[in-house]
């Protein structure tokens, strides 16, 4: 199937030349029909399988059969995504899609100034994209109306869950006028989210794609053996020799993030971070150096990552195993999208073992160990044998007992 055969207009399928889109995804041949139809849509997609098209493709075809406005009232189409990054991306997406029509769209997030935010709206903007709490609080200033909203997205509503965002989620939406055609995107079904949609969608299509523990299928995966000391002449190593691109390396704490990124710029490897203590201004200014290529590695914890969207990513490197298996599949859900190859190299310190063997379990594959590389420990038995016992996370009640023990994963449970 191509994108000629979606009903989609000229204008549209230009644009997707351009910038060499040839052929939907699954989520998009399932999604943009159904949105065409006018039919409520509840879908269960990973970050990567193209979802931003698959919702934006056919608002932008509804919204061009609609006569200009004489005056403007506010957006008719609303997108609620959780982080700035994630609004920021698909921002950057849309721009591509209406880039041969008349339609506007804007981008408005937390961590900026909010005269600028509102100065972007007086350019009266079709598609808002925007992140919950900015939103609200725009609306309590009565700057902006929701009064002519028809198209609402909710993307990535499990991670608005996460993070809190669900009575927010349910204050805008009771701004919204309820003739409207509503889009939820999730990678996950928690009941909460089961609950929500029940509630504000109406007899909407399902559409499933890509459960979790099978993204990383398309993906070539490695584990390196390495010492602790030697893992950041590890990662130089693969660096210098690294020819196919940028790479986007996981640290699992804010200080390790910049520490990696002083020894590569060392070696003479470009380098940033994005972490929790970077303004957003700076951790844009990273993230497009690293798209541009300026950069050569971007350094990330697991929160600042959320939302970045890289097409053509081919190697992500974790640094630090998380000791959440669900993350490592996250992390490696960065490279390998739409169907395209990538790659995803760990290393793994003798004290890491145990995530290991969970990420193993978790995604029912036992990961290749590289045998042949400069700083291989010693002894690679332990490695071969799957760790039995699982250090459970702190709880509330010991969580001071552990700060005070010196523990050896300690550095590594530092707060992104």
């Amino acid at each position: 199937m191509q994108f000629t055969s979606l009903n989609l207009s000229s204008p549209l399928l230009q644009a997707l030349e351009s910038a060499g889109y040839h052929t939907p995804t699954p989520i998009q041949q399932q999604a943009i029909p159904s949105i065409l139809q006018h039919h409520d849509v509840l879908a269960c997609a990973q970050t990567g399988t193209g979802k931003t098209a698959a919702f934006s493709l056919p608002i932008i075809e509804q919204l061009l059969t609609v006569k200009a406005d004489t005056g403007f009232q506010g957006p008719k189409a609303l997108i609620l995504a959780p982080t700035r990054e994630l609004a920021i991306q698909i921002g950057e997406n849309i721009a591509v899609y209406v880039s041969r029509t008349r339609i506007r769209h804007a981008v408005i997030f937390g961590g900026v100034s909010a005269v600028s935010q509102i100065a972007v709206l007086r350019k009266r903007p079709d598609i808002l994209v925007a992140t919950p709490g900015r939103l609200l609080d725009l609306l309590n200033q009565k700057v902006l109306s929701l009064q002519q909203v028809r198209f609402l997205v909710l993307d990535e509503a499990d991670r608005m869950l996460d993070m809190g965002f669900i009575k927010d989620i349910r204050t805008i939406i009771g701004k919204i006028p309820e003739n409207r055609q509503t889009m939820l995107f999730s990678a996950t079904m928690p009941s909460e989210i089961e609950n929500l949609a029940r509630a504000i969608l109406r007899n909407p299509e399902r559409i499933a794609v890509t459960p979790v523990s099978s993204t990383v299928d398309t993906i070539q995966q490695a584990v390196y053996p390495v010492v602790k000391a030697n893992k950041v002449d590890l990662l130089c190593h693969l660096v210098h020799n690294e020819k196919n691109g940028n790479v986007l390396v996981f640290s699992r704490t804010k200080h390790g993030a910049d520490k990696i990124v002083r020894k590569l710029k060392k070696a003479n490897i470009t380098a940033e971070a994005i972490h929790g203590n970077k303004s957003q201004q700076a951790r844009q200014k990273a993230l497009k150096a690293f798209k541009d290529g300026t950069i050569k590695v971007l350094v990330a914890t697991d929160i600042a990552a959320r939302g970045i969207d890289i097409d053509r990513l081919q190697l992500v490197i974790n640094f630090d195993l998380p000791n959440e298996p669900e993350t490592y599949v996250h992390r490696i859900g960065r490279t390998g999208r739409a169907g395209e190859s990538g790659r995803a190299w760990s290393f793994c310190d003798p004290e890491e073992r145990e995530y290991l063997w969970q990420i193993t379990k978790l995604i029912k594959q036992t990961l290749p160990l590289v045998e042949n590389h400069p700083f291989i420990p010693e002894n690679l038995t332990e490695y071969r044998e799957p760790v039995k016992t699982v250090t459970p996370p702190p709880t509330k009640s010991n969580r001071n007992k552990k700060k005070k023990r010196k523990r050896p994963h300690s550095t590594y449970r530092e707060a992104v």
